[in-house]
C-alpha cells in the first residue's frame, strides 16, 4: 500500500487519509474492496448520525433556462459551518437540478399515503419514480440519491436531511 494508492482513495471517496489507510489495509491493497469498505462504513455512520437534529442547513433553488421551471428545496445540517461547507453547498445545488429533471413528488418512501401505494401496479417502481431518495441520480445514474446523501453524511461527519422541497413548472 503505497502513498499514492492512499491518496488516490481519499480523491476518489473525499474520505480521511486515516479511513483510506485503514481500508486500504483490510482489503489487502484492492482499490475497489477499499471504496466498498468505506461505503459501507459511510452507511453506518449515516444510520448513527441520524437521530441527531438537524436545525441548520440552506435553501436552495434552481431556475432552469427560459424560466418555465423552478426548485426550491431545504436541506438542513446539524451546524451552520457545515452549511457553508463547499461540499454541501455543491450538494444541494446538485439535489435542485436533480428534483427539476426527475420531478419526484415525495422525499423518501415512508411520505407516500398507504392508499396511494397500494393502488400502484408495481409498487417498487413506484417508489423509485416518486420518492427523491430512490431515484437514480440524474448525474450518476450508478448511484441512487440516498446513495449520495449517505456519502455526504460520511465525508462531512453530520447528519443531514432532505427536508422538503417545492418543484414549480409553468401549466402545472
Amino acid at each position: 500500500m503505497s502513498v499514492d494508492n492512499i491518496k488516490e482513495l481519499r480523491e476518489s471517496t473525499g474520505c480521511g487519509i486515516m479511513e483510506c489507510k485503514r481500508a486500504l489495509a483490510e482489503s489487502n491493497g484492492d482499490m475497489n474492496k477499499a471504496k466498498d469498505l468505506l461505503r459501507q462504513r459511510g452507511l453506518e455512520l449515516a444510520i448513527k448520525k441520524s437521530g441527531r437534529a438537524a436545525n441548520e442547513g440552506r435553501i436552495e433553488s434552481y431556475i432552469h433556462n427560459g424560466n418555465k421551471m423552478g426548485v426550491i428545496v431545504e436541506v438542513n445540517c446539524e451546524t451552520d459551518f457545515v452549511g457553508r461547507n463547499e461540499d454541501f453547498i455543491k450538494f444541494t445545488k446538485d439535489l435542485a437540478m436533480h428534483i427539476a429533471a426527475m420531478a419526484p413528488k415525495y422525499i423518501k418512501k415512508e411520505d407516500v399515503p398507504a392508499e396511494v401505494l397500494s393502488g400502484a401496479a408495481d409498487q417498487k417502481d413506484f417508489l423509485k419514480v416518486n420518492c427523491l431518495l430512490e431515484q437514480a441520480y440524474v448525474k450518476d445514474p450508478s448511484k441512487s440519491v440516498a446513495d449520495l446523501l449517505n456519502e455526504l453524511v460520511a465525508k462531512i461527519g453530520e447528519n443531514i436531511i432532505v427536508s422538503r422541497f417545492m418543484r414549480y413548472k409553468i401549466g402545472e
